[in-house]
Order: C-alpha cells, then structure tokens, then sequence
C-alpha cells in the first residue's frame, strides 16, 4: 500500500454507487444529497411517565424534522427516485456486512453533530434498576451515518450493500430461515409499518431473588400496528407481556412485569448511568452498560469462591460504544469503581520508538503487578490443578531466577516490545524490547540467564544496550543501539489515528499495516487483496488508575 495515500481517499477505482461509470475522483459524504434522509423521527415527545406513540413515517414515505416536512427537493436541485431513497437507507445492512470483513475493531469521542438522531432512546423507557443494558440504534448521529457509508464503499462485500433496500426486512428475513419461527412473517404486513429504529435490552433483578429477567424496548411508529404485529410474531396466548411508553413497545416475560416496566423511573435517570455515558461519549451506533458488581452476584449468588472477584468489582460499572469516523471504526469503552491499585502507572514510551517500527506493545506498571498477585500465583501453583504453573515456576528458577524479584526487575516500570520494517522479509527481523527499570540489576539478569543456556550449549544471540534509564535486549547490537536511542514514531500520521492520546496512555499496541501487508497479501485472491490493502492499521489504547480505566481500540483504513 503506497504510504502516501490519504487516509479519506477511497480506493479511486471503486465506482460511485449511483454512477455507471468510474469515479470522477475521491469521494465525498457531500457527494449523496439524500444519505441523510435517514435521519427520520423528529417528533416532540410527551413529557413524564405518559404512554403516548406518534405515527412516524414510513422508509419510503416523506419525513418530518422537527415541525418540518420534508417534502419536495429545491427547485435547482434534481428530485431522486423514490427508489433511490430506498437504497440510501441499506447503510445499516453495510454496517453488519461491515463487521463481517473486519471493520469492527477501547478513546476519541467526535465533536456533537449539527444533525443527530434525536429523540427518545431505549434507556428513557427501561427501568433504572437495570443492571445491563444494550443499545442498537439505526438512526446515530449524522457523521456517524456518513462515516459508515464511506466505509461500507472501501470493501467489496459491503460495497453493493450500502444501496440495497430497508436492511430491517433483510433481518426479518434473515431471522426467518433459521426456523425462528418467524418463516411465515409478511415484512411488508406484519412488521414494516410499525418498526422504528432503536432497540434496548435490558436485563434486570428478579423480584423473588431468582435468575435476573430481560426486557426490550423496540421503538414503534404505530402503537396499534405493533400490537398487531407483535402478536403475529409469537407474543400472543400469555407467552409474555406488551406495554407502550413514548414510542416503544415494552416486551417482558409477563404483563405485570411490563406494566410495572413502563411507569418506573427510567435508566436514563439513574445518576451513576448518567453519569458513565457522559463519560463515554458519542454513543455511536452500539452501545453498552452494566453494573459489574450486581451482574458478578447475579452469576455467583452463593458467593462460593467468588468472594476475591466479588471484592474486587465492588461499585464497578462499565460502558463501551462501537462508533465510526472517516478514518476508522472504533471501539472504546471505560470502568468506574471496583478496587484499584494505589497510584497510576507512569505513559508508555511507546511513540519513542522508531519511525520504521510496524509493530509495537508496551505496558506499564506490570513489574508492580506482578509482585501484588505473586502469593496468589504461589497459591495457584501449589493448589489442586497447579500443575502447568508450578513447572513454569520450576523452569524460570532453572535460569538462576530468583523469584519474583528477577521477574520485577525485568517487566520494571515499563516494558516496551517493538518490530522494525528492515529485514522484516529476512532470516534474522528485527526485534527488540525497551525496560524502564534498574538498568545494572537487568543487566545482571540478563547476564545470569546467559551463563545458563552457555552451559547447556544453547548460547542466546541477542544484544544489549542500555542509557537515558533505559535497558534494551534486541536481536542484533546495530538494533539495540537504534532502541536505545529513541525515534519518533509518535509524529506518524498513521500511528497517532491507531494510538489516540498515547502520550497519556498506560497500555498501548500497534501494528502498521499497510508496511506488514506484504508478509501476508501473497495468500489473498484478488477481491480478498484489494480489501486487504484497504486497511491501514490497528491500535489499543488505554489508561487505568484510582478513577477507574479506559480503552480504545481502533482500525484505520486507507
């Protein structure tokens, strides 16, 4: 992949999807005068605990933003075929085939949208005692809707999908061949007219103490249509319950539960689930929440062995989103709560590493880790099943390592794995490991471990270097040298998109794609190469502390 491609150019010979011809030249979300049709559903809602549902419109009909309807294009401006409005809307179905290639890769968050999918959302209508919660919504945030569109044109299998028609019949239709019983469903009858965008699952504690219970939230546009529909898709003859609240349909295993349902106070309100999704950010399309503590009693209600995790996740929540920019898709996520370790592990080094490194993983704070969980791995390894640990242990002390401490010195404060582009291809690559640590004690450990593989004739061929606080191990001593002395791989455009906020991060992996690329495009066919090439690279990221942790993780493409 020629490293001077921008990253918002398209691959040029992909054909616009309402053009018969070859691109004029890069594309642009400028370019689809009717992509954002989809941002349907604008329609002031009662306030308070009212069950009230609005008719919205359909997929093909007109849409109303606001108090606007949205009716007929200027007059300079040419009007698209009812079918063409139809296939702008099949973005949803490219997001799933998407994923299937690879797409979906915890974090950046984008600036607010001048045209977001606005509304009421599946947590205004769940209850606030929820202890998990999902989210899907098919109707995000304008730049959202952009960025899946231009994604969806860079890979072959997704690039018919972006035109086809209303995604939410694929589903239906796809859910129908796996004896679902939904076989003998009617989309256009039975499903379309009622369907919204969004959707929530909730799982939620039992009222006796038992197993926890779920409930649904679909966003309906017509609560009778749905009635309707819903009972001809199996909810009928006490097999659950249905009840309605500010455009959604509640489905819960009984009536009393769903009626209980619709008037508690909503998990919107919740402070600390407030809270935790202001954290988070752009909640993109998909996106999550659980209260770790409850869902860990839930798994574990007798407590039997499970009192250091149950410790351990005390007062833990996590949420996560999958979101989407023009560059990259995104998946990030935070905890808050739980037990943390005192203090707050020192940035990784990693963007000083060379600017020819393809790959890359450095962590901090594992030296401290490991010695605050060795009576644990003592007790692992001496306990009934410690078999594969006890010989581990064995083995390391072979080396004339004194454990744990040998093992502290080496992980130290950080520890820094790197690749390099030169002789990537050749016998011996380029490898090598950067310790913030005690530089003569590594040496020493170094030193020992050695000796030990000399005496029983296995030399070890690797190179050290050490300065500037720094201890290097590498494959060759030119490369070694290179490690010691620092680079900047920090000032690559590709690095700072995969790696977000490194300079701040507590753990971070990389690997440059588009200079690895050649070490596996050789075993692709000609449509898995071209959507090979289309990926530039991968990164994680992440911080942890007394406030809680944080990650990033991100595919870029080119």
């Amino acid at each position: 992949m020629p490293a001077d491609r921008s990253p918002r150019q398209p691959d040029p010979r992909t054909p616009h999807p309402r053009n018969a011809g070859p691109a004029s030249g890069p594309w642009s979300p400028r370019d689809e005068s009717d992509l954002d049709r989809t941002i349907s559903y604008r329609f002031p809602r009662p306030s308070g605990r009212e069950a009230h549902t609005v008719r919205l419109p359909g997929w093909s009909e007109q849409e109303e933003i606001g108090f606007t309807t949205v009716a007929e294009p200027p007059p300079h401006a040419s009007a698209p075929a009812p079918e063409g409005r139809r296939r702008a809307r099949g973005w949803i179905l490219a997001l799933v085939a998407a994923v299937l290639v690879g797409v979906v890769g915890g974090g950046g968050v984008w600036a607010a949208s001048k045209l977001s999918g606005g509304g009421t959302q599946p947590q205004d209508v769940l209850p606030a005692d929820a202890i998990a919660y999902v989210r899907l919504d098919l109707d995000p945030s304008a730049d959202q809707k952009l960025a899946l569109f231009g994604i969806a044109r860079r890979f072959s299998a997704t690039r018919d999908v972006a035109g086809g028609d209303d995604p939410r019949e694929a589903l239906v239709n796809a859910l129908g061949k796996d004896g679902s019983g939904l076989a003998k469903v009617d989309y256009a009858r039975d499903v379309e007219p009622w369907l919204g965008d969004r959707v929530g699952l909730a799982v939620l504690p039992s009222a006796g103490g038992g197993d926890p219970v779920g409930a649904i939230a679909v966003q309906v546009r017509d609560e009778a249509a749905a009635r309707e529909g819903i009972e001809r898709l199996g909810l009928r003859d006490g097999k659950g319950g249905l009840a309605f609240r500010d455009g959604y349909a509640v489905i819960a295993p009984t009536q009393e539960l769903a009626e209980r349902y619709v008037t508690a106070a909503p998990l919107s309100g919740e402070p600390r689930f407030a809270d935790d999704l202001r954290t988070l950010g752009e909640p993109g399309v998909l996106s999550f929440w659980a209260d770790v503590e409850k869902v860990a009693a839930a798994a574990w209600p007798s407590r039997n062995g499970a009192e250091p995790l149950l410790d351990r996740v005390r007062d833990m929540r996590f949420a996560g989103a999958l979101r989407f920019s023009g560059d990259y898709a995104e998946l990030a996520g935070i905890t808050r709560g739980g037990k943390t370790a005192p203090g707050r592990p020192e940035p990784v080094r990693i963007g000083e590493l060379p600017a020819s490194t393809v790959a890359a993983a450095s962590f901090s704070g594992l030296g401290d880790l490991l010695r605050e969980q060795w009576p644990s791995i003592e007790r692992a390894a001496n306990g009934a099943g410690g078999g594969p640990y006890a010989e581990t242990l064995d083995a390391a002390r072979q080396y004339g390592l004194s454990l744990p401490d040998d093992l502290v010195t080496l992980l130290g404060r950080n520890l820094t794995l790197a690749l390099d582009e030169q002789g990537l291809d050749g016998s011996q690559p380029r490898f090598g490991a950067v310790l913030t640590t005690d530089a003569a004690k590594a040496q020493d450990v170094v030193d020992r471990v050695k000796a030990y593989l000399d005496g029983i004739e296995r030399p070890a061929d690797f190179a050290t270097a050490s300065g500037d606080g720094r201890f290097v191990l590498a494959t060759t001593p030119e490369y070694a040298a290179t490690l010691g002395g620092g680079g900047a791989l920090a000032e690559s455009e590709t690095f700072r998109l995969a790696v977000p906020d490194a300079g701040n991060a507590t753990y971070a992996v990389y690997a440059d794609l588009d200079r690895l690329e050649k070490l596996y495009l050789s075993g692709a066919g000609d449509a898995g190469r071209r959507d090979l090439e289309k990926l530039r690279a991968v990164g994680l990221s992440g911080t942890s502390g007394e406030a809680g942790s944080s990650f990033t993780l991100r595919v870029v493409f080119d």
